[in-house]
């Protein structure tokens, strides 16, 4: 399985990112090999909208079953949960330990997004 977090750097030491649509970028972690990879998110970052869909686009193909993040809108919520992607909020602290504690169940799924559109 594959599990993305939105990321403030470029390895698993780095900080989750609270923004998903505008995250610095996504670091997806494949449960079997234990490796990361790193994707880039620097266009959604600039763009003036649609950031949270395009970004949810990403991590649907990146194979994603998974995302971990801070905060996410109602349109990128959607359309991750559409693309039958597990959506993961609230999570704070390394990328190494959010994926640790998805892993272990003290990171849930949520129901709803937890901010308006164009939160930033």
């Amino acid at each position: 399985m594959k599990i993305a977090v939105t990321s403030k750097g470029n390895d698993a030491a780095s900080a989750v990112d609270p923004l998903f649509g505008r995250a610095g970028c996504f670091l997806v972690f494949d449960t079997e090999t234990r490796e990361y990879t790193l994707l880039d998110n620097l266009q959604n970052r600039q763009s003036e909208q649609g950031a949270g869909i395009q970004a949810a686009e990403k991590i649907s193909r990146s194979g994603a079953a998974v995302l971990i993040t801070g905060h996410c809108g109602p349109k990128a919520f959607r359309a991750l949960r559409t693309a039958g992607i597990e959506v993961v909020l609230g999570a704070e602290g390394s990328v190494a330990d959010a994926v640790r504690q998805y892993q272990e169940g003290l990171l849930k799924a949520a129901e709803i997004p937890n901010v308006e559109g164009h939160w930033a």
